[in-house]
């Protein structure tokens, strides 16, 4: 294990998504890969009106050396990794800059009641209009093909640790993921992460 090279310094990761999506956990599991990679990690959440169904975003910085405040500024993140469309574009909106990184997964989660969602084409028009460079990973109909949809994030964090977006190996996502899923639920939690890491190869 050894200190590879970030390319910024501090990092800045931004999660984005709803309450019950597994924001949290999500950031968890990078921030612990991070650290027993050897990096110094701060990570914070905020949570909107209602946690269940209400705006998630988690914020996960990075350095070699230093300790920061974990939260970011606005205008300041160097990736945003967006779990619902329409947190993405907000998160963008809050945090993006021409430079910034982002991955996707495009499946709505629209909101109860029936309200008003604005259009997907349009959303990923703009996701593509504010990123450097955009990847849309269509980690739920991944999931919906291994059975059951609660592999969404953890197919869509395989995505994010092959983009090579942050130095994180794959092989130290492993022992994290064992420890997190005990006994055979580990092993369809492990072919999840695997086939992110296969669709982001292809995307």
């Amino acid at each position: 294990m050894g200190i590879k090279n970030l390319t910024k310094e501090p990092f800045n990761l931004v999660v984005a998504g709803v309450g019950g999506q597994g924001n949290v956990l999500l950031s968890t599991f990078i921030g612990t890969a991070l650290i027993d990679e050897g990096f110094k990690v701060g990570v914070s959440d905020t949570f909107g009106v209602s946690q269940r169904g209400g705006p998630v975003t988690s914020h996960i910085k990075v350095s070699k050396m230093n300790s920061y405040s974990s939260l970011t500024l606005e205008g300041k993140a160097d990736a945003i990794l967006g779990m619902e469309p329409v947190e993405t574009l907000r998160a963008l909106g809050n945090f993006g800059n021409t430079e910034v990184i982002t991955i996707v997964n495009p499946r709505p989660i629209y909101p109860p009641g029936g309200g008003f969602y604005p259009d997907l084409n349009e959303i990923r028009q703009l996701i593509l209009e504010l990123s450097l460079k955009a990847k849309f990973v269509n980690a739920t109909d991944e999931a919906l093909k291994m059975g059951a949809p609660i592999y969404t994030n953890i197919i869509l964090l395989g995505a994010f640790v092959g983009a090579g977006v942050l130095p994180i190996s794959s092989d130290s996502m492993v022992p994290i993921l064992k420890e997190r899923f005990p006994g055979k639920i580990f092993d369809n939690n492990i072919k999840a992460f695997y086939r992110g890491l296969e669709i982001i190869d292809k995307n």
